[in-house]
C-alpha cells in the first residue's frame, strides 16, 4: 500500500473531490481525518471508511478551526503526515458585472484564504517533525480561464501562485507542496461551475480533447501520487487532470 502508516487530513472531504481522496487514502494505507463544514456529510463519509477515519466540523475561513482540526487529527491518530487543501466553492457562471461584493469576497475567502491558514495551521508541525506533503487544489479555470467564472478563475490562480511560493520557502524544512488543476469534475458545484444555459456540459466536453469531464477518481489518483514516496522529488508543480483541456 502506498501510503502506509500516513496520516492525512482533508478539507471539504464530505463529498465529491475531497470524499474521493479520502476513501483512496484510506485504501492505499492511511489514516484520514475528514474536515468538512457540513459535519453530517464528514460523518457519514467517516463512518463508511471505519476505523482509519475520523470526520471533524471545520470552517476553514476560520483559523481557530483550523488549528482544532490539526490538533484533532493528533490526538485522534499521534501524527500528521499529509494536508489536502481541498474545501472550494465558487459562484453561479455569469457575467463579471453581475457577480456580487458577497461572492466574490466568499469565494475568495474559501479558495484563497482557507489554503494559506491551512498552510499555517500545519507548518509548525512539518517543520518539527522533519517534513510533511501540502497538497492544494487549484484548476484549469486559473491556467485557461473562460468567460463566466472570473473571480473562480481568479482564486486558483491565486492558489498555484501560491503554490510554487510555499514551496520554494518550505523545500528547506523537507516540505513539498504541490497543486492539483483539475478540468470540470462531476461535483456537487459543477451545475454552478457550468451555468443554467442550455446546452454549457457539451460545449465544454467539446473543448476537452480526451472527450469527457474530470471523475473524482482522476484527481484522487493525482492526490495519492503525489503523497507518495513516488513524488519525493516533486515541490512546486501543478499538476494538469484535464483531459489535455490545457495543451
Amino acid at each position: 500500500m502506498r501510503l502506509e502508516d500516513r496520516i492525512a487530513l482533508v478539507t471539504g472531504a464530505g463529498s465529491g473531490i475531497g470524499k474521493c481522496i479520502a476513501e483512496t487514502y484510506v485504501r492505499e494505507g492511511a489514516r484520514v481525518a475528514l474536515a468538512d463544514i457540513d459535519f453530517d456529510a464528514a460523518k457519514s463519509a467517516a463512518r463508511a471508511l471505519g476505523n482509519n477515519a475520523v470526520a471533524m466540523r471545520c470552517n476553514v475561513t476560520q483559523k481557530s478551526n483550523l488549528a482544532t482540526a490539526v490538533e484533532d487529527t493528533l490526538s485522534a491518530f499521534g501524527g500528521l503526515d499529509i494536508l489536502v487543501n481541498n474545501a472550494g466553492t465558487t459562484h453561479v457562471n455569469k457575467p463579471m458585472m453581475d457577480v456580487t461584493e458577497d461572492e466574490y469576497d466568499r469565494t475568495f475567502a474559501v479558495n484563497v484564504k482557507g489554503v494559506f491558514l491551512a498552510c499555517q495551521a500545519v507548518v509548525p508541525l512539518f517543520r518539527k517533525q522533519g517534513g510533511g506533503v501540502i497538497i492544494n487544489i487549484g484548476s484549469t479555470a486559473g491556467l485557461r480561464p473562460r468567460t463566466g467564472v472570473s473571480a473562480y478563475s481568479a482564486t486558483k490562480g491565486a492558489v498555484h501562485t501560491l503554490t510554487k511560493a510555499l514551496a520554494a520557502e518550505l523545500a528547506p524544512d523537507r516540505i513539498r507542496v504541490c497543486a492539483i488543476a483539475p478540468v470540470a469534475t462531476e461535483t456537487p458545484l459543477l451545475p454552478s461551475f457550468l451555468g443554467p444555459s442550455p446546452g454549457m456540459r457539451e460545449k465544454f466536453i467539446a473543448t476537452i480533447p480526451l472527450g469527457r469531464l474530470a471523475a473524482v477518481q482522476d484527481v484522487a489518483n493525482a492526490a495519492l501520487f503525489l503523497a507518495s514516496a513516488d513524488a519525493d522529488f516533486l515541490t512546486g508543480n501543478i499538476v494538469e487532470v484535464d483531459g489535455g483541456r490545457c495543451v
